[in-house]
């Protein structure tokens, strides 16, 4: 059940990284079967410090260092899973997950038809992804199509730290597998107001970041902020745009999407994985099956290339930027 805070509480104005490493603290606390486990995530509080100090805090049976193996830690994950546990597996970079993807395939989506729901595998997997920070090779991949294409396994993505600790807390909470995404852009490239006690963000439920009349665009992660500005920078030029944040990427938000499409008339979908078989193809497609009467224009996409992710060089060239989201925004309202 969702929690959402209207009446005045108290909050600290925190990095989305700091958001995550809260609300794995919030759980830990309230519940004695969670834990943690991962490759340097106890005693180095991992590589980008999401799991900083809760070790020390909660122990070395709660907070677990394991071996470089990422099917091994989603195999132990599951056997943990279904006999009471829930644990929250981090894996380093979101390029490393490819290794455990026959454990999350074969394993973790199934087990609950498998056994005609007598055993659930209530997971999460934590994998921060996303180019945009200069890391080497296989560290930066957005591969979630991947995984919204795997029947039995949530996806969400936090764009700010309140969406962040709200996720998070839910997805532990849900009795079935989620993979948890997180924008390593995103990690401390702003700070927001979020609540220091327990809340929840409804899975499956997208947000409307703005309101507008004229064109809707479309995004998720570190898309987000960036979408914005843009959105914020046309507005001057008199276009109206609204911006959706899915927040899940499965099940995704069919019904936030619609009215936003019906309402404009017009769509712009943004996701910085490569084009071919990327997320944005099955949301022109919701569109297209929800929407298509209202449409004047056709849809436009703006992604990443049908490339891996380049070296630092060519990092800021493979990313969507405000050029090219302007380029699809006049080219709907000028259609």
């Amino acid at each position: 059940m969702t929690t959402e805070y209207t009446e005045r509480i108290a909050t600290k104005n925190i990095t989305m990284i700091q958001a995550i490493n809260d609300g794995m603290r919030t759980v830990l606390e309230r519940d004695p079967t969670t834990l943690i486990l991962g490759e340097d995530v106890g005693k180095n509080g991992g590589v980008f410090r999401a799991t900083d100090g809760l070790q020390e805090e909660f122990g070395e049976d709660r907070v677990i260092d394991t071996p470089l193996s990422e099917s091994g830690i989603i195999g132990t994950s599951v056997g943990l899973a279904v006999n009471g546990l829930k644990p929250i597996a981090e894996i380093q970079f979101m390029g490393f997950i490819y290794p455990a993807y026959d454990q999350i395939m074969t394993h973790v989506s199934r087990i609950r038809m498998r056994t005609m729901g007598r055993y659930s595998v209530p997971l999460v997997i934590r994998a921060p992804f996303g180019a945009g920070v200069r890391a080497p090779e296989i560290h930066s991949d957005s591969a979630e199509s991947l995984f919204t294409h795997m029947p039995g396994i949530k996806v969400v993505c936090p764009a700010t730290p309140y969406d962040a600790k709200g996720l998070l807390i839910a997805a532990i909470e849900d009795p079935d597998p989620v993979l948890y995404m997180e924008p390593m852009h995103s990690y401390r490239s702003f700070r927001e107001e979020v609540p220091t006690d327990y809340y929840t963000v409804e899975i499956g439920k997208g947000k409307k970041r703005i309101e507008g009349n004229d064109v809707t665009l479309i995004t998720w992660g570190a898309m987000v902020p960036l979408v914005e500005k843009v959105a914020n920078q046309v507005k001057g030029r008199g276009i109206d745009c609204e911006v959706i944040d899915l927040r899940t990427l499965y099940p995704i938000d069919e019904g936030l999407i619609a009215e936003s499409v019906q309402k404009t008339g017009r769509a712009v979908v943004i996701h910085e994985a490569p084009k071919t078989g990327g997320l944005g193809s099955d949301i022109v497609s919701i569109i297209n099956d929800t929407s298509f009467l209202y449409l004047k224009a056709p849809i436009e996409r703006v992604s990443g290339f049908d490339v891996p992710v380049p070296f630092s060089s060519l990092e800021n060239h493979y990313l969507p930027t405000p050029e090219r989201i302007n380029r699809a925004i006049e080219k709907v309202i000028d259609f």
